[in-house]
């Protein structure tokens, strides 16, 4: 049945579930790839992050649409041949479908204008010395930055990410696709190498599409992945430019790919992927990650959701309004709760500083559900125990669940 011109948050709320792979049964246990599979050609990357006070990043949007499933299946999609994933700057850094590389061709082809400044300088300074790691990788590989640096220059007076010249000349190399990532350490370090060691051939041997082809083509899944999307998320999800998007999008609205639609509140132009579907409802009773493609685009959860999300690890402590890494809790449709959580994995503990009720919420349902979810979580992490939350204002009604899934347990 097709979907009406104008949506009500709800239904568009729904949608949005469903293409993101919320209202999909879970199974009742991934134990190989096909069920990861499932999740990424809904979401088709999946943002990393260094911070690890609960799980790394991109273990856990997959954790939200499946429950607990074996990390290492993740690890070998993307580091394993025959590879499912491979790294590069899609949404931020991403794990993307191998699929796509072709289409971030033109990303890479652009990297004199589009990389980070330190990137451009080493290039444009010292192209002596990205070729000499070049070299290092292509006779070395796979290997790491710090490995190549005991034979390398350091240079270490820049105040963001503190990178020597090599490491800012392998990531030039890395953006501009002259290497990739083979693997990450246990540090979670970049292990480089050429890219014809490490994609499928399949891969290597697609043709390029031009940029007009390529930004139509991820606008297209941008949408597919959102299901219903105003133009600013459409365009954030593979962080398009401007005039490349523009086009896509009236292309793709030409071609009955794209709809547009209308939602309550929403002021900026909107669309509908022609294959989203509207569910009756969706149970989802999971955490979400602070980088989940759910809720990438802040503006987009507060419509959709009711929910003003900031991250705080960057805001002083004291600043703080929810805690250092909370996590939004969705009940149903809704977003119900947000909890700081942290993972103490010398004591076997999961950790809650705080818990918190979105307005309107029931307490005792939201606090049931969490409870229960915790314990899962904890699980999945190998955790022993989950302790009491510290404060909040759904820190009364959680310390009661989480009492009660202790006894009946």
């Amino acid at each position: 049945m097709a979907l009406p011109d104008s949506l009500s948050i709800a239904q568009a709320r729904r949608v949005t579930l469903a293409a993101q792979g919320f209202a999909d049964p879970k199974p009742g246990g991934v134990t190989d790839l096909r069920h990861l599979r499932r999740v990424l050609r809904r979401v088709h990357l999946i943002q990393m992050d260094s911070v690890n006070v609960l799980q790394r990043a991109h273990f856990m949007p997959l954790y939200s649409r499946l429950g607990p499933y074996p990390a290492e299946l993740l690890e070998r999609a993307a580091y394993r041949k025959p590879r499912d994933l491979f790294e590069f700057w899609g949404h931020e850094a991403s794990l993307i479908t191998t699929d796509l590389q072709p289409l971030f061709r033109w990303r890479m082809a652009r990297a004199a204008e589009m990389a980070w400044g330190n990137m451009r300088r080493v290039a444009e300074e010292q192209p002596e010395l990205v070729e000499r790691v070049l070299g290092v990788v292509r006779d070395r590989g796979p290997i790491t930055a710090a490995e190549i640096e005991h034979d390398e220059p350091r240079r270490k007076d820049h105040w963001g990410w503190n990178w020597s010249a090599v490491k800012q000349a392998l990531e030039w190399l890395f953006y501009s696709g002259q290497i990739t990532a083979a693997e990450r350490t246990s540090s979670f370090a970049r292990r480089y190498d050429l890219p014809e060691r490490v994609l499928p051939q399949a891969v290597l041997n697609a043709p390029t599409p031009a940029p007009a082809d390529a930004f139509r083509s991820l606008v297209e899944l941008s949408a597919r992945a959102l299901g219903v999307a105003a133009e600013p998320e459409l365009r954030d999800y593979f962080r398009l430019p401007v005039d490349g998007f523009k086009q896509a999008v009236a292309e793709l609205v030409d071609d009955q790919v794209l709809r547009p639609v209308s939602v309550p509140g929403w002021k900026q132009p909107t669309y509908l992927h022609r294959d989203a579907r509207l569910p009756r409802w969706v149970r989802a009773a999971t955490l979400v990650s602070p980088f989940d493609p759910l809720i990438w685009e802040r503006g987009r959860t507060e419509r959709l959701f009711g929910m003003n999300y900031r991250i705080e690890i960057y805001v002083p402590a004291a600043q703080r309004l929810y805690g250092y890494y909370v996590l939004p809790f969705l009940l149903g449709e809704q977003l119900t709760a947000r909890v700081d959580l942290k993972a103490d994995r010398k004591t076997g503990r999961l950790l809650i500083p705080a818990a918190w009720l979105e307005p309107g919420a029931d307490p005792e349902e939201t606090a049931a559900a969490l409870a229960a979810e915790l314990h899962r979580l904890a699980g999945w992490l190998g955790l022993a125990e989950v302790t009491l939350p510290e404060r909040g204002d759904l820190a009364d009604p959680l310390t009661t669940a989480l009492r009660a899934v202790s006894l009946s347990g």
